[in-house]
């Protein structure tokens, strides 16, 4: 049973790094191509070496209050290369 267990585990660990690689991109996707919150890698040369950009969607919404815009805007930052 425990083998077993073992085994399982090891294949979710591998499936779970396959579908990480396919989240680098080249270049960033289109606006309201992102859904809100979701992230992915872009390697598109624009950070320093040893770097990635993390581009994390925003809502998208473009209805305005008296005060301000409703929603959240796209964010970008660099971190360190996975």
């Amino acid at each position: 049973m425990r083998k077993l267990a073992v085994t399982v585990l090891a294949g979710m660990l591998g499936i779970m790094q396959a579908h990480a690689g396919d989240r680098i991109l080249k270049q960033e996707p289109g606006k309201g191509k992102l859904r809100a919150g979701q992230t992915v890698l872009v390697d598109d040369g624009s950070c320093p070496k040893g770097q990635i950009k993390e581009v994390k969607g925003g809502s998208n919404r473009s209805l305005k209050t008296e005060m301000k815009q409703a929603g959240s805007p796209r964010t970008h930052r660099c971190i360190p290369h996975p």
